[in-house]
């Protein structure tokens, strides 16, 4: 082999050996990575639960007490999801659906909606929307609490007539120069709280590992 050969095989060997250590650095930092990305999605999904049903509410933890919906009528989705269950002792305390309002003013607005055991709201969280900045996107709790409006609404509180906003003879607040958004939101709490009077024995975990659907 002349020279230019033995060059040629030399920086070959060196290429792919570079190549393998380069590709096992990355596998590497990927396997050291991925638990610590893993855990730390899943303490962000807690958080958000625990803003709806505290802590000091339940003994259990909701994200290994899940099932799964696939309701497009009454709560809106376009496909399946899981909700959570808050337990004390043994006992049901509460549970958190997901839940779309696909009526929103730019599209789907997506949240999770938390129902006590007596059927009425703990709380309700905008995960994701497209609303209009300073506008619509009051909806976002980081933007503004008008979600904390519903805390303690049920389907008897108030009657079903007034499940709407102020403009449409309800009871709750719409924003200023916006009121399809809220609208929106108003409408798809309730139904969430329809879907849980309506399949209360499965959600409350009676019958678990089972997949409610309106579709």
């Amino acid at each position: 082999m002349n020279v230019l050969g033995q060059s040629i095989s030399k920086n070959s060997l060196l290429l792919g050996l570079f190549a393998v250590l380069t590709t096992g650095v990355i596998a590497g930092t990927y396997l050291s990575t991925r638990g610590l990305i893993q855990e730390n999605i899943r303490h962000a999904e807690e958080r958000a639960l625990l803003q709806i049903i505290p802590k000091s509410r339940h003994d259990n933890s909701m994200l290994d007490d899940v099932d799964t919906v696939a309701d497009s009528e009454l709560l809106g989705l376009r496909e399946t999801k899981k909700f959570y269950r808050a337990t004390q002792n043994g006992e049901f305390v509460g549970a958190i659906l997901p839940a779309t309002a696909r009526d929103g003013y730019t599209g789907d607005i997506d949240m999770i909606v938390g129902i006590n055991n007596d059927g009425s709201i703990a709380g309700v969280r905008v995960l994701s929307h497209r609303e209009t900045p300073g506008l619509g996107d009051q909806v976002d709790y980081k933007k503004s609490h008008w979600v904390d409006g519903f805390i303690g609404k049920s389907l008897n509180n108030p009657d079903e007539s007034k499940w709407a906003v102020k403009k449409d003879k309800g009871v709750f607040d719409q924003f200023t120069g916006a009121t399809i958004t809220p609208r929106a939101v108003t409408a798809a709490v309730h139904r969430a709280l329809l879907y849980f009077d309506a399949n209360r024995t499965a959600i409350t975990g009676k019958k678990s590992n089972q997949e409610h659907s309106h579709e």
